[in-house]
Parts: structure tokens; sequence; C-alpha cells
């Protein structure tokens, strides 16, 4: 289990099981650490993201990248000076766009991560684990077997990825659902089960696919060479909108990762608030894998790397993880990038990589096993 978080009042140290939630105030303490939390991790992405907008075969010099980014800023513009026509041309085309949006689907894979992580109760919880990625991955792959790529000015394969994904969550939630209660054991066995039948409707569509095949396998490993203003205007808004409901209801996932009778007893609508919270974390991850392919373990390396740096409790969890997760895909996408040379590594594969000991690390440190 995840530890429980502190709900003590700072203002009155008494338990908090005697007030109702609707009374526990953002005391004095909790505001700061909460700014402190956002302006820290946040400089830390802005830092992060000047440095991979820098990186690449073109060299361009962190003050021209700084400038092209801060340059409408009235007192730090003048003091940067201005980029190069080539500069500024290629990292308002190329590079801004790559890092914007390795920013929006490491925000949402860590921010949905974190919350099923709390709504759960489960350390080992991760986007994809809801099933979602595999209804992306047969959106994504009927429409490259169905030849419509090019359609809708190229964000066909997105587009279809994005409506795939929403159907495997709806019926992972249909076969979950009892009696008007989403028992979370049942809801994860429903993501298991629903989440192989459409991996194993991916392997029959790669079947059919022919010469087709590259192109589906190349989406499956993840990578955000395709990223361009058109996805991030997909994928962000949407992004930005479910990480911030999921921030609204962190109160109540903080009284929820204590028990759901205990969070009943004190206030919270249990099945409404799991249902709204599973729909935007579906909703996040959705907007992700739609727009840069299945990038796996973000979801659950970074929420378990904020936990241990701002402590459990949701309200400063959640805009750390989205923050910490944006600066972690930015890097590992910098990474998979230039590590070799001219040939670029799947972001994904990378990911991959680093997910599969961190996940040792949780079976062997926490004693789930």
């Amino acid at each position: 289990m995840l530890p429980l978080p502190d709900l003590r009042d700072p203002a009155n140290p008494g338990p908090v099981h005697s007030r109702h939630p609707s009374e526990i105030q953002i005391g004095g303490s909790l505001i700061r650490r909460l700014v402190a939390s956002v302006v820290g991790f946040g400089l830390f992405a802005v830092a992060v993201a000047v440095f991979a907008a820098s990186v690449g075969p073109a060299e361009i010099s962190l003050r021209e990248t700084a400038a092209a980014l801060f340059g409408w800023v009235p007192v730090v513009g003048p003091r940067l000076g201005r980029a190069s026509t080539d500069a500024l041309a290629i990292l308002l085309e190329y590079r801004f766009p790559r890092v914007v949006l390795a920013g929006v689907v490491g925000m949402s894979l860590s921010t949905s991560g974190a919350a099923l992580q709390g709504l759960l109760g489960n350390p080992l919880a991760d986007p994809y684990i809801i099933g979602v990625s595999a209804g992306a991955a047969v959106g994504a792959a009927l429409a490259v077997l169905v030849g419509i790529q090019s359609a809708f000015g190229g964000m066909a394969v997105p587009l279809s990825a994005f409506a795939g994904a929403l159907a495997a969550i709806s019926l992972v939630i249909a076969v979950a659902r009892t009696g008007g209660r989403l028992p979370t054991r049942g809801f994860l066995l429903a993501g298991v089960v629903v989440g192989s039948f459409f991996w194993s409707a991916v392997t029959l569509l790669l079947a059919l696919s022919g010469q087709s095949m590259q192109e589906i396998v190349y989406w499956l490993l993840g990578s955000l060479s395709g990223a361009d203003k058109a996805r991030v205007w997909m994928a962000g808004p949407l992004s930005v909108l479910a990480a911030f409901g999921i921030w609204l209801f962190s109160k109540d996932l903080n009284l929820i990762s204590l028990g759901e009778e205990p969070a009943h007893h004190l206030g919270v609508k249990v099945e409404s608030v799991k249902h709204l919270i599973i729909a935007l974390a579906a909703l996040a991850t959705a907007s992700a894998v739609a727009a840069s392919g299945v990038i796996g373990f973000v979801g659950l390396i970074v929420p378990h790397m904020a936990r241990s740096l701002v402590g459990p409790d949701h309200r400063v969890l959640i805009p750390s993880a989205a923050l910490l997760g944006a600066s972690f895909l930015i890097l590992a996408d910098t990474a998979a990038r230039t590590l070799f040379g001219a040939a670029e590594l799947p972001v994904g594969v990378l990911t991959a990589l680093m997910g599969g000991p961190f996940f040792c690390y949780l079976l062997r440190t926490r004693g789930l096993r």
C-alpha cells in the first residue's frame, strides 16, 4: 500500500477524521509547499526545455534558444538579444513543437499514474493498465491498415488512436461496473482483460498489414519524431484540462487513500469521484498515446520520484508529478534522438529500458512479492 497522507490541518493538529472534508482548509504550510514545488519543478522544466531545444544536428546556442523563447519578456528579452533567422526557423518549426509535445505527454502520463496509484491503492498502477494504450493501438493500426493516414491533414492516425482509447476505457468501465459500483479490484481485472483482448486484435491487424507493418510497429514503439503544431494543439488542451481536473479532486484522493469506507463517512461521494478520476486519467492518457504512440513506464516511474520528493499529499503531488513528468520525458526524448547520432531511437524503447529495472526495484523494496 502507498504511504497514507497526513491530512491534519496545520492550523489544528487534531485528527481530521472528526471533521467534514469541506472544512479542511489549505493552511499556510501547504500553500508554501505547493508554491515551492510548482516554482521549483517549473523552473527546472523550463531549463530542461531550453537545453533540449538547443541540442540537435544544427548547433544552436543556449542564448539563442532562450532569446527565441523569452524574447517577448520586457526586462529579459533585450538582454538576451535576438536569435538568427535560421536558428529561429529551426526552433519554431521543429524543436519547440517537439519539446512542448514531449512535455505534454510526460505531464499526462505522470499525472494519470499518480492519480491511479492513489485511487487504486496500488504502487504498480500505470495509466496503461486500464487498457487505454491497447485501444489506441487498435485505432491507430486500423487507420494505417485502411490507408487513411493522410486524411484530416495527416491527423487520421492520432485521431483514430484517440477514438480507440476512449472506446477501450468505456468498455472497461462497462465490464467492471456492478450494482452501480465500480470496485477497484474489478476495474483492474477488467482493464487487464480488455487490454489483452485489444492487444490480440493488434496482433491480428499486424498479421494482415503486409507492407504497412513497419509503420504500425514504429507507432507502437512510441516516438515523438512526428511532433508538429497540429499534434501539440490536439493533445495539449485536453491534457492540461484533464490534469487540472484531477488536481481539483486531490483532497478526495487523499481521503480515498485512507479507504473507501472512511472516505464515504467523511463525506466523499466515492463512486462518483472514482468515475470522474478514472475518466480524467483516461482522457489524459488517450491524448498522450494518440499524439506519441505507446510510451510506457513514465506513469509508473515519475509519480514515485515525485512522491519521494514532496510526499504523498495529492494536493502537492499532482502538480509536482505533472512538471517532473514533463521534464523527464523531454530529457528522455533528447537522449533518444542524440545518443546514436543520426539514428534516432524511439523514446518508448528508452523508457521501457528504464522501466524494467525500476519495476524490479519496486518489487524488491515495497514488499509486493
